[in-house]
């Protein structure tokens, strides 16, 4: 079960290299120049970069949307570096690369960093949450499995029971552990969800009734009706650029 790869693709990541006063993310090392950690702030650019060796430093960007996997965390993440020889393999391909000046060299550090924000959240799903949210949801080997389904298959007639088929439990203790790991319900989560990815299709230019069928929707009149609820604003306005 991949608990990543949607959350990644549905936000499309990017990396680029960026000046320490627009970064959020930096690998630091040591005063012999090895790599140590790799920090992101999650909050955005980091106001005063704390006073260690700064090796590389970075913008991450989710295409101006908000992912709601890195609202879940907290706002500086570290990932130890020396103890993964294979993240500090490719923060090394990274210096490489600077350092050889070949052509393209610059889109394949990007690609590099990439990587690097991957295996940070794999470590971060790896530690769990104790706090509950979507981290903890993820981390749960039960609730993971129906919230992936919800990411995955957002379309679908999802009720509390197939969910909780999903996940190997019965429906009670689904939805009692769905609620006390995830802070909300089976269907306001997917409710949320749903709104997330309808919202990001309305800015593309996707019609609305296109969109109410897309997730589930019984009617554009009853999404519309849900949509305005949630962001106080119609989705024809969303289509139409304005924000939320």
């Amino acid at each position: 079960m991949d608990r990543l790869t949607t959350l990644m693709t549905k936000f499309h990541l990017s990396v680029r290299r960026a000046d320490k006063g627009r970064a959020n993310l930096l690998v630091f090392g040591g005063d012999d120049g090895v790599p140590l950690q790799l920090v992101y702030y999650t909050s955005g650019a980091v106001s005063e970069v704390p006073a260690q060796t700064v090796l590389w430093a970075g913008e991450v960007d989710w295409a101006g949307d908000v992912n709601p996997f890195v609202v879940a965390l907290p706002d500086v993440v570290r990932y130890d570096l020396s103890s993964n020889p294979e993240a500090l393999g490719v923060v090394q391909m990274m210096r490489s690369e600077m350092d050889g000046g070949r052509c393209g060299a610059q889109s394949v550090v990007n690609r590099l960093a990439e990587v690097l924000i991957v295996r940070l959240l794999r470590d971060q799903l790896q530690q769990g949450a104790t706090e509950a949210g979507l981290l903890a949801g993820l981390a749960d080997p039960r609730i993971s499995r129906a919230v992936v389904a919800i990411h995955d298959k957002p379309g679908c007639n999802w009720t509390n029971a197939s969910l909780a088929d999903e996940a190997g439990l019965s429906l009670s203790r689904f939805s009692e552990v769905f609620a006390s790991t995830v802070g909300e319900t089976p269907m306001s989560y997917l409710r949320r969800w749903r709104l997330t990815l309808a919202q990001q299709d309305l800015q593309r230019g996707s019609r609305v009734d296109a969109v109410a069928r897309r997730y589930a929707y019984a009617s554009g009149e009853a999404f519309s009706r849900a949509f305005r609820r949630a962001y106080g604003v119609s989705p024809m306005a969303v289509r139409k650029g304005e924000t939320v």
